[in-house]
This record gives structure tokens, C-alpha cells and sequence, in this order.
């Protein structure tokens, strides 16, 4: 069967597999299992093609006589908070997160604003296989409706989550990096809510993204952090496209590793429940289970992707959960990664702690975490990652693989495993001491390497 989905939904580059004939097909299979007694929600990003792609969507749903609601561009987040308040039975969401410019995608949402299970996913696969077209005669055809309350009911609901009052109070002064992506609707209005100063960057939508790459990682966010210090503001704060991820900059300019935020929320939420459980993927620091530990919590690990890390929560009942490249859950709001809710968050846990966010992150336990990719044609994933377990495992290793290959030693970890999302291998390594991470990165590095010159490729 055809996999077209990655750890968080279909990406592809517009004009090569991601075509009008392909997502119409797409679509076609969608049609096939969304309830037929409820509306279909369809939202988009801030991509170049993305508004054109939605509307087709939406169009071949409503030929196949489901109801549709448009909701325009908007978060991730707000479109998956909007499913359940609209009674809608499922959601397409056009996008493609963080990538590069040229790509797009779709993401799939059911009737409780979770992303589809994956045997959901499978379900759409095997329709497309069948290249399953539903159609109905003409008297059946399908409305499509539009909602434009979409980005205010988030906006409220993101607010009923931190004390406004206290945090207006504060009068904060944050910088703003929304990427030029999806929370151009939503963040600045919820600082100005907030009673925030805000200095915004890249505060226009614009899919060729000029102002920097999407992904909000250190190396691409050099100018909020030159921002922060020369305005004297209080952190600031910067998006990825759809605005499912926010990370975070001290007064000083510095960036705060993800790792040390998702800590940092997840202590704080153990802390006010008074115990329990926090859901992070296996490419997690151990900053985070040292940190929630003397609290009386405790951390599941699950396989990388948000999809797993929300399925776990709903299971264990989790007070925290979320990914340490700014992808932040709070169930208490709902049950997917949200930029908003972490932005609110952050300024809810700076007042109360009444003590900025260096101070914060001094607080938490240190390791050296590197990450590093190696190039890894898809088509040769399985094979290397088979060859990876058996080379890692020499001498008797203890090796996990619950996602990709993971072993441990007394100086650290290393985490090996393809991408959900692009053509490449993850090395993740993780010790006490520099030289100790860098040396097992490289392990990583050279052990997936072999492997593929093995198979005939070079990377």
C-alpha cells in the first residue's frame, strides 16, 4: 500500500508530487470515511499554494456530498480547537509545518480536534490505492459554508488558560517572530490581549517566507535574537508556519534550547497537580524526567510525532506533554501542540515565578543534547535502519527500538532514526559532558554512513 503519510500528515513539493491530480485524489479518498452526517472543516496556512489546494479540497468533498466549512487561514491549533465547537466530523488542514517554501501538505483531523490515528491514515491510503472517486448527482451536492470566528473563539479560549490580570499587570515587552506563517491572526492580537508591548518581526503572511526559513531553530532565528537585547524586551518568542511551535529567547539574546522549555513547562504543570505524568517522545533530554522527578512525576516515552505523544496522554491521563523543538501540549486547553497556548503559558509562569526566564532555565538540570542529520534516500530507509540495529548492536548492546535505534552507555545515548518527514537520518546524542555527546553523534553519524555505503549509496 502507498504510504502518504509522515510522522505529522502528507508533505511533498508543490508542482512535482503535490499536484492538483494528487491531492484531488486525495481528497477523493478522504470523502470516502468522513462522516456523511456532519460537516467537513477546512483550513490552510499562509503557503503560496495553499488557499488553491484548501478550495480544491473542498470542492471535491462537497461534489461528494459532504458539507464543508471553510475557515480560512489560521493555526494549526485554532483549526483543531474550532472541529469540535463547529460538531464537524473531521478537518483538513492544508500544510506543510516548518518545511522549505516548495512544499505542501495535508493533515488530517478528527471530530475530537485530535490528528488522525494512524489507522485512519491507513484507511485514506488503501481509498487512494482504489483510486475511490465518489461522486453524487446534482441534487445531493454538498454546501460549502464559511467561518470566520475561527482565530477570536481560540484567542478566548487560549486567554481562559492563564491569568490575564496578573500578566497584563506585568506589562511585558516581547518580541515577536511569527515567521511570516499562520499566527500573523493570532499572536499579536493575543499579547495586545495580554496587555503585551510587543515589537513584531515578519509580521505579514508571505508562503516564499522572506524574512527567514520556517522552522524556528536556533540558526534561523539570529535576528530575534539580536532583537530581544536591542529593545530591552522581556523574552522573545518565534513561530514556525502553522504556528503549532513556539520557541523561546532570553532578555540577553540567548536562545533557550528545547529541551529546557519543555522541562521547564512540564516541572510547573507537575508541580500544580501535585504529581503525574508527562508524555515526551524517546529523542527527549533527561532534563525533563530529572526535572519532574523530585515533584513526584513520572515520564512515558513514546515514538516521535505528535499523534503518539497526544494518543499517550489521552491514555495516562497526562498533566504535560510535548516535543522539544517548541512543540508544547497542554490538555487542560486540548490535546495538540500549540504556539499560542505555550506563548500564554510562558508569561503565565514568568509572573507567577516573578523572576525572568534566565533565571528559570539556571534552575534546571544540564546536559549537552546534538542533533545531526544524514542524507537517507526513503526508499532505503528500512534497510539501513535493519543494518543500524544490527552494527549498534555489536558486543552486546543494549539497543531499544521503539522509534528508529536507540542505545545507551554510562557516558550517554544515541538515538538513530529516519524522518517521518524528509529524506534523511536523525542522530541525536545526549551526555553530561560535551566531548561525550560529540563523540557518540559521531558514532551516529559514521554508523549510518556505513550502512549506506553498504547499500550501495553515499551520502
Amino acid at each position: 500500500m502507498t504510504r502518504l503519510f509522515g510522522t505529522n500528515g502528507i508533505r511533498e513539493v508543490v508542482g512535482a508530487t503535490f499536484t492538483p491530480a494528487f491531492v484531488t485524489r486525495v481528497a477523493s479518498a478522504i470523502a470516502t470515511l468522513a462522516p456523511a452526517d456532519r460537516p467537513v472543516v477546512v483550513g490552510w496556512d499562509g503557503r503560496t499554494s495553499s488557499v488553491a489546494f484548501a478550495r480544491l479540497v473542498g470542492s471535491t468533498l462537497a461534489l461528494a456530498g459532504h458539507r464543508v466549512v471553510e475557515v480560512g487561514l489560521l493555526p494549526t491549533p485554532a483549526i483543531q480547537y474550532t472541529v469540535p465547537r463547529l460538531g464537524a466530523g473531521f478537518a483538513v488542514i492544508v500544510t506543510a509545518s516548518h518545511n522549505p517554501p516548495e512544499f505542501n501538505g495535508i493533515k488530517c483531523i478528527g471530530d475530537d480536534g485530535l490528528e488522525a490515528s494512524r489507522e485512519v491514515e491507513e484507511q485514506i491510503e488503501a481509498a487512494y490505492d482504489a483510486a475511490v472517486a465518489p461522486s453524487v448527482p446534482f441534487d445531493r451536492i454538498g454546501e460549502i459554508d464559511h467561518d470566520g470566528l475561527g482565530a477570536e473563539r481560540y484567542l478566548r479560549g487560549v486567554l481562559e488558560q492563564v491569568d490575564r490580570r496578573a500578566i497584563s499587570a506585568r506589562r511585558f515587552r516581547v518580541a515577536l517572530d511569527c515567521g511570516n506563517g499562520a499566527s500573523v491572526p493570532t499572536s499579536p492580537h493575543l499579547l495586545h490581549r495580554l496587555g503585551c508591548r510587543t515589537v513584531t518581526l515578519n509580521g505579514h503572511v508571505d508562503g516564499t517566507f522572506p524574512g527567514r526559513r520556517s522552522e524556528p531553530v536556533e540558526a534561523n532565528v539570529g535576528d530575534l535574537k539580536r532583537l530581544v537585547p536591542s529593545v530591552e524586551a522581556d523574552l522573545g518568542v518565534a513561530h514556525d508556519g502553522d504556528a503549532d511551535r513556539a520557541v523561546f529567547v532570553r532578555a540577553d539574546g540567548g536562545y533557550v534550547p528545547g529541551e529546557k522549555m519543555l522541562a521547564l513547562f512540564a516541572r510547573d504543570a507537575v508541580e500544580r497537580a501535585g504529581g503525574g505524568t508527562v508524555v515526551v517522545p524517546i529523542s527527549t533530554s533527561r532534563t525533563v524526567e530529572e526535572a519532574v522527578a523530585p515533584l513526584g512525576g513520572r515520564v512515558v516515552y513514546t515514538k516521535v510525532g505528535s499523534p503518539s505523544i497526544v494518543r499517550a496522554m489521552r491514555e495516562h491521563r497526562a498533566v504535560f506533554g510535548g516535543e522539544d523543538n517548541g512543540g508544547s501540549i497542554f490538555p487542560a486547553f486540548q490535546l495538540a501542540r500549540d504556539g499560542a497556548m505555550a506563548l500564554g503559558a510562558a508569561l503565565d509562569l514568568l509572573t507567577r515565578r516573578k523572576a525572568p526566564l534566565a533565571e528559570l532555565v539556571r534552575g534546571l538540570p544540564s546536559y549537552q543534547l546534538l542533533r545531526d542529520t544524514v542524507d537517507c534516500p526513503v526508499e532505503l530507509r528500512a534497510q539501513v535502519l535493519a543494518r543500524v540495529a544490527e552494527l549498534l548492536g555489536r558486543g552486546g548492546a543494549r539497543v531499544e527500538t521503539l522509534d528508529g535505534v536507540k542505545v545507551s552507555s554510562p557516558r550517554g545515548w544515541l538515538l538513530l532514526r529516519p524522518s517521518g518527514t524528509e529524506p534523511i537520518f536523525r542522530v541525536v546524542a545526549e551526555a553530561k559532558e560535551a566531548d561525550d555527546a560529540r563523540a557518540l553523534a559521531n558514532d551516529g553519524l559514521r554508523t549510518v554512513r556505513e550502512a549506506l555505503s553498504e547499500l550501495g549509496h553515499v551520502s
